[in-house]
């Protein structure tokens, strides 16, 4: 299996698409929560005047916000978001070590070229990707061992 698969394969594959949803980091947790519920999502980008700031997710929600003993309504995301990301670049790889071996639950990549914003890859996404292509590695290895392969 090829470990250095581009960034944009990947996200050409990405379930669902590549919409990702963002807040500002001056709305609350129990506002930024809402927006989590309806779009159906485990995280959004916190971006300030166009700016990648930091991430905000339910794993941010559980340790500082009711792991803190925090207000949602009183608290603001820039209070509890996780700043310190793992940003990939757009002529980066996917699945191979850089990416696999983020601790980040949804490391996020700057956007292309064209005038898109940053995204989101998730750790799903990722293992998706790897079952897929070791799926077709076993399916040619069964066809090599059974001389179905072609010459």
């Amino acid at each position: 299996m090829d470990m250095k698969t581009p960034l944009s394969t990947l996200l050409a594959h990405k379930a669902g698409g590549n919409v990702t949803h963002s807040i500002a980091p001056t709305i609350t947790v129990a506002a930024a929560v809402d927006i989590l519920n309806q779009a159906k999502v485990g995280s959004v980008l916190v971006m300030d005047k166009g700016r990648l700031v930091g991430i905000f997710t339910e794993r941010d929600v559980l340790r500082r916000v009711v792991g803190g003993r925090r207000d949602p309504a009183a608290t603001l995301v820039a209070d509890v978001m996780t700043r310190e990301l793992a940003v990939m670049k757009p002529g980066g790889h996917g699945p191979g070590r850089d990416a696999g071996d983020l601790r980040a639950p949804h490391p996020p990549h700057p956007g292309g070229g064209g005038g898109e914003g940053p995204g989101v890859i998730s750790q799903g996404d990722l293992n998706h990707w790897l079952v897929r292509n070791q799926e077709a590695e076993v399916a040619q290895l069964v066809d090599f061992v059974t001389g179905k392969y072609p010459a």
